[in-house]
């Protein structure tokens, strides 16, 4: 015959309510108690499955973190580490779901009052719809987002002011004598039917800004977001009538093996060419590269923490904060070379 919770709390002495809290909630059982309780499972070789948890309580203790890109890269990784190191030793389990078009962020949407296989939504770096949270809402599903746009259609986000850090990189290149600069950028395509929005596409916008403001000609170069991102914007940068004096990257990540490239063909940086990159990766300082700092693991757990408190009713430390652009000036930018 299986084993049950009533065998476990007999061999334990206590009730099967206090069973169950110490291996929902072991934090609010005493210790005694609670080695009594784990004894007796393990001698009864007794468990209780999340199925029968999920029956019992209404939760699944499962947080779904929507992204749009690999669960591997840089940002991704921080972020997921930073909500497991609070939503972990709460109890809860994060699954990851890619979503890479609107229609597949709309059919979750859909489909997730449905399964009711997760407790809250985080969305992080992408677009949703304003029409597909209330539903959500209404259920008592919390949805919160990192660098995700619109924010008011959450119920707490923390994002980088992408716009404004561009913005200030780029003056910080104007600063010191360039004229001629170029940003780098993987395409998007808002006007098409199906592709989500994402907060990177404000950087191009505060590259423009600035370039306006300082009279400038802004010049932006598209390369596809593949495994041949350098080959790509190496080619189109010599296709160029003459290179650039600086160049602003969307992220590290492109400009990082960038800078390691054209040295390769025999440009110096920062001597014959600026380069500032954005996010501030673990590489970035290994090389020297000036870049806009900001911490995915951080904002990570900050909101894990504000989706803990509306999952317990509470009012959330934070509503919807746009964090300062914080500028990490190195070795990769110079005044540009006298001729």
């Amino acid at each position: 015959m299986q084993t049950n919770i009533e065998d476990v709390a007999k061999l334990a002495g206590v009730s099967i309510a206090t069973v169950s809290r110490t291996f929902k909630h072991p934090d609010l059982v005493a210790e005694k108690t609670k080695n009594k309780v784990t004894a007796a499972a393990k001698e009864l070789d007794f468990s209780i499955s999340r199925s029968a948890s999920v029956f019992q309580t209404g939760q699944t203790y499962r947080i779904a973190m929507l992204n749009n890109d690999r669960s591997s890269t840089w940002f991704n990784a921080q972020v997921y580490e930073g909500l497991n190191s609070v939503f972990q030793p709460a109890g809860y389990d994060i699954a990851f779901y890619q979503i890479l078009s609107s229609d597949e962020r709309h059919a979750f949407f859909e489909n997730l009052p449905i399964r009711r296989n997760v407790d809250a939504v985080i969305v992080t770096s992408f677009d949703i719809n304003r029409d597909e949270a209330p539903r959500l809402h209404s259920m008592n599903v919390p949805i919160t987002g990192i660098n995700a746009i619109p924010e008011d259609a959450f119920s707490a986000s923390i994002s980088v002011d992408d716009l404004g850090a561009m913005q200030l990189i780029t003056k910080h290149l104007i600063s010191i004598g360039h004229k001629d600069i170029v940003f780098i950028t993987f395409p998007f395509f808002p006007k098409i039917s199906g592709m989500l929005r994402f907060s990177a596409m404000l950087r191009q916008e505060g590259f423009k800004n600035a370039c306006k403001e300082a009279g400038i000609n802004p010049v932006v170069i598209d390369i596809p977001n593949d495994e041949h991102i350098v080959d790509s914007a190496l080619a189109k940068l010599f296709a160029l009538d003459h290179m650039p004096t600086a160049i602003c990257c969307q992220q590290d990540s492109l400009a990082v093996p960038l800078m390691a490239r054209l040295r390769q063909f025999g440009y110096r940086v920062p001597e014959d060419i600026s380069i500032v990159g954005f996010d501030d990766i673990d590489y970035a300082s290994q090389v020297g590269l000036t870049t806009v700092h900001q911490n995915p693991k951080e904002m990570g757990a900050t909101i894990a923490q504000s989706t803990l408190q509306l999952l317990n009713g509470e009012k959330t430390s934070i509503k919807h904060e746009t964090l300062d652009p914080q500028i990490v000036f190195r070795t990769s930018t110079a005044p540009p070379r006298k001729e």
